[in-house]
């Protein structure tokens, strides 16, 4: 019984773990670059941050040149960072610089680390309605062709066109104006259209900064971006993606990573985290799409939940016998209540009530109507762990000890939670709003990056491969408690 509440309290004190955990603390950070195994972020002053599975982060990425606003991107087997020397009214002015530069790894413990010679690819001169800072780099996947976006509230959102072979700027192309009232753009594409998101607000201001992040969207990579409403960029217009929130204020400088079909996230920083002494810290987050936009989702909290398959709306419960409430059924049928007793409310089956009727030793899982009965409430509670995703997860059925567990045979049951890395789950949300389940490990096959709890009948779970275009793969939770 020591052994049990050990257990538990350690699972109490991790459950307040529910953002990036270390010191994730940068301003401005890069889009996060995978490098040998191991995640990467720049920021402003020539630092970033290294994490070695994407939930805990520590310093130690270098660039050389200082500057501000970086954005990272792989480019075949090398790595291009892309930076502001100078603006933003950094010194005083707006006479600003962004460079290129090429390196064949992250990793600075490497020996083939080696950043090449920085490289201007435009510059702003302090007079014009336009400053050169903030590079945020596409490359376009339908036709190879790079583009950056770049500028702040001082003038314009600028594009221009450079080769991704050299990083140069591509001979003879001219920048050309797309959007003014924001900063620390970024370009992506989806689905045939490109999305330009920009920071909005205020900046550098810890608790008082204002930055969210707007979007607008064009069939054109130059433009017009326009936003839900018809309002176009370069007019001020742009739809929400994410403001301030869960005591964090001034999200900006948005960076996107596909981690697989229908598995997006997305990277920013807070200027204020309440809870970190108002530092600015990074962020990640779900990236979500509904009706052809961009939204920020929610990292899952603990909490108790019904766990819904997308498949039929069953369920997931333990394989124990339905135990009846024994409450008379009360008056209706047109008879008349007139002088009826006002009704009373009805207790909700207890753990107590059933739980002494389950078979001891492991009890396997499936699917049913879901009755808010104990056998079907499931508890998440994080363990300090996690992924680039989110946080990991133990489920338990709420009020006990007995924690989902993946199997060899690749099935599901129940058992004492010894934390076991087979019971220890990534609950990540898609893309289309559900979540897939995914057990940390597989016994006997290490680390599992291929499969999901899995409908394979109404009331059968298992575990198969994900596959984001089947409802087997999907669930949905809903809070309890």
């Amino acid at each position: 019984m020591q052994r049990l509440h050990t257990i538990l309290a350690a699972l109490a004190i991790a459950t307040a773990a529910n953002a990036q955990i270390g010191q994730p603390f940068i301003h401005d950070p890069s889009t996060i670059a995978e490098c040998e195994g191991k995640y990467y972020t720049f920021g402003t002053g020539g630092g970033g941050l290294i994490s070695e599975d994407g939930w805990s982060w520590h310093s130690g990425a270098e660039r050389p040149g200082g500057g501000a606003a970086p954005d990272v991107i792989k480019v075949g087997d090398r790595y291009l960072c892309i930076y502001g020397a100078t603006g933003g009214g950094l010194g005083g002015g707006h006479s600003g610089r962004i460079l290129t530069m090429w390196n064949k790894t992250l990793d600075p413990k490497s020996p083939d680390f080696k950043w090449s010679t920085a490289v201007e690819v435009c510059a702003s001169d302090g007079m014009e309605d336009q400053d050169a800072i903030d590079p945020g780099v596409l490359l376009d996947p339908t036709t190879g062709r790079m583009w950056v976006s770049y500028g702040t509230y001082f003038g314009t959102i600028r594009l221009i066109e450079l080769d991704p072979k050299t990083g140069f700027r591509v001979k003879g192309n001219k920048e050309k104006d797309i959007a003014i009232d924001c900063e620390a753009t970024d370009l992506i594409y989806k689905d045939g259209w490109y999305y330009l998101l920009g920071t909005h607000g205020t900046c550098c201001d810890g608790v008082n900064s204002t930055y969210n992040i707007v979007v607008g969207r064009s069939r054109s990579v130059e433009g017009p971006y326009i936003d839900n409403v018809g309002r176009d960029m370069f007019h001020g217009g742009g739809r929400m993606v994410i403001a301030a929130g869960n005591r964090k204020t001034g999200a900006g400088h948005f960076g996107r990573t596909i981690l697989d079909e229908g598995v997006e996230i997305m990277s920013f920083h807070w200027e204020a985290d309440f809870d970190q002494g108002g530092r600015s810290t990074l962020a990640i987050h779900p990236l979500l799409w509904k009706n052809g936009w961009p939204y920020a989702g929610e990292q899952v909290k603990a909490g108790m939940y019904a766990i819904l398959s997308e498949r039929r709306g069953y369920s997931l419960e333990l394989g124990v016998d339905f135990v009846r409430m024994n409450v008379a059924r009360a008056g209706g049928f047109g008879r008349p209540q007139a002088n009826a007793a006002p009704p009373q409310p009805v207790a909700e089956q207890t753990l107590a009530q059933v739980q002494g009727s389950w078979p001891a030793g492991d009890i396997a899982v499936r699917c049913s109507d879901y009755m808010f009965r104990p056998w079907q409430k499931w508890e998440l509670a994080t363990t300090g762990k996690g992924t680039i995703a989110g946080p990991l997860f133990v489920i338990r059925i709420a009020g006990t000890n007995r924690a989902l567990t993946a199997t060899a045979d690749l099935e599901l049951t129940t058992k004492e939670f010894a934390n076991l890395d087979e019971q220890l789950w990534r609950v990540e949300q898609l893309t289309d709003g559900t979540y897939r389940i995914m057990p940390y490990a597989i016994p006997g096959q290490g680390k599992n990056q291929k499969y999901c709890i899995y409908s394979a009948g109404d009331s059968t779970p298992t575990l198969a491969e994900y596959d984001f275009k089947s409802d087997n793969s999907k669930w949905n939770l809903r809070l309890e408690k």
